[in-house]
């Protein structure tokens, strides 16, 4: 099922141009397209994308009602109904409650049976945690004069004595001294990219894996990369939730749909854990979803170490340029941006995202993130546009609302075709890189003066 309202040409214009590339193998092959009526339902257990609709309901009073319930509600537009992941049981529940409930699409993309996953990746070529960790330590070893490894916090299983990981760190740019120190100072302007807070958002750690070899091994070589790390300090957090990752990653061929961090709540499969989007201490709210739910807030702001240890490092690496007010403005002297990547909507996110009242900063801020779009080719929204929610307690409202940092989301990824989904085949990541490397360098460009109005 193809979801296209009629002012999203853009996305149209862009699924055409990658449809070839998914149709032409899969019908030679005699496949099915994903998404389409050929493509079969899936067993009552099992996972796959469905559309929601009311007769008696608008779409956006849907989306919070079944939010509400622990429903696993998605972003993208409401053109066809309120997106979910479910299993075809919920789906046949929500149906008998008098609501409309079409099939969208699966949640795999085919692996063939022989594949077999290369040390430290799965599905077809994705890192793992350990994948990322092997890297991150290659890249710094091999390039001392450009990479800084940092330990920056510790993952939820790392705290409680039964495995887990360091959440780590990388610093790029061209190190002189006083470069890559955890706190604000330093010359150097600061970007930093952090991906796969939510675990099984699969595209967005690998953008960052890409991120830094596009980096390392562009300096000397590209004058424009050359001149944005000579100048800049570009950080990156490639795997914000390790523990997840390891949890998605347990199936090299289809992986788990964990999207929180695997704090044990009592909670079964992947109801366990946090939401650790909803779990900094800005704006958190406490009526975000009940402990089972996609989007548990946590017992508290701040609750869990992965959000602590990303609070602390960013506190530490950033001035402070805004009163504590929220629609108090940041100084037109703040300098450094942030980025967290997330996927699936095809969406380019400013602050706010837990109110749809503007942000003090928003002419600057938007522009940034009009700038990124003409890129990626995303919609640019605020509040809870092109999300169907509101997210109180994510990190680009923290960064923004306690620093003055401008704070962005990227939603990586169509809501249709072969390339949509949590878990999109390892070759849809060349068209994601393509489309988003001219929006990083965008952002980590603006870092040295990013509110030249101030408004």
């Amino acid at each position: 099922m193809t979801r296209f309202a009629p002012s999203h040409r853009s996305r149209l214009r862009r699924w055409l141009a990658a449809a070839t590339a998914v149709l032409l193998p899969l019908l030679g092959a005699g496949l099915a397209v994903p998404g389409s009526a050929a493509a079969s339902v899936p067993t009552t257990a099992e996972q796959a994308y469905y559309d929601v609709t009311s007769p008696s309901t608008t779409a956006a009073g849907l989306a919070t009602d079944l939010t509400r319930r622990g429903y696993d509600v998605l972003e993208g537009p409401l053109t066809h109904g309120v997106p979910i992941l479910a299993t075809a049981a919920d789906a046949q529940r929500l149906r008998h409650r008098g609501l409309t409930v079409h099939y969208a699409g699966p949640l795999y993309q085919p692996v063939a049976s022989t594949f077999r996953a290369a040390a430290g990746t799965y599905y077809g070529g994705y890192h793992t945690a350990a994948g990322h960790e092997d890297h991150n330590r290659q890249v710094a070893s091999a390039h001392p004069d450009l990479v800084v490894l940092r330990g920056i916090g510790q993952s939820w299983l790392k705290t409680q004595s039964s495995g887990g990981h360091d959440i780590q760190a990388l610093c790029i740019t061209k190190i002189k001294a006083g470069d890559c120190a955890t706190t604000s100072g330093g010359s150097k302007p600061k970007f930093t990219l952090m991906a796969q807070m939510h675990a099984r958002e699969l595209a967005t750690g690998e953008l960052a894996y890409m991120w830094i070899d596009y980096l390392v091994n562009n300096y000397g070589a590209n004058a424009d990369v050359t001149r944005l790390m000579d100048t800049t300090e570009l950080w990156v957090i490639p795997i914000a939730n390790p523990d997840g990752v390891d949890i998605v990653s347990s199936n090299s061929t289809r992986p788990v749909s964990q999207r929180k961090n695997a704090h044990d709540n009592g909670c079964s499969g992947t109801g366990r854990g946090v939401d650790l989007n909803r779990n900094s201490s800005y704006h958190w709210d406490v009526n975000q979803g009940t402990k089972c739910s996609e989007t548990y807030p946590g017992t508290n702001a701040a609750s869990e170490p992965e959000t602590q240890g990303i609070q602390n490092f960013l506190a530490g690496i950033y001035r402070d340029t805004k009163p504590s007010a929220d629609f108090s403005p940041a100084t037109t002297d703040t300098t450094g941006t942030f980025l967290t990547l997330h996927s699936y909507a095809e969406l380019d996110i400013y602050p706010y995202g837990w109110t749809n009242s503007l942000a003090p900063n928003n002419n600057d801020l938007r522009t940034i993130a009009t700038a990124m779009s003409q890129s990626n080719h995303y919609d640019v929204v605020h509040g809870d546009g092109g999300l169907n929610y509101f997210a109180p307690g994510a990190t680009d409202d923290w960064i923004y609302g306690t620093r003055g940092v401008p704070g962005y989301t990227i939603e990586v990824g169509p809501d249709t075709s072969g390339c949509s989904g949590f878990f999109p085949r390892y070759s849809c990541m060349s068209s994601f890189w393509s489309l988003n490397r001219p929006a990083f360098l965008t952002l980590a460009n603006a870092a040295a003066h990013p509110y030249p109005t101030g408004h």
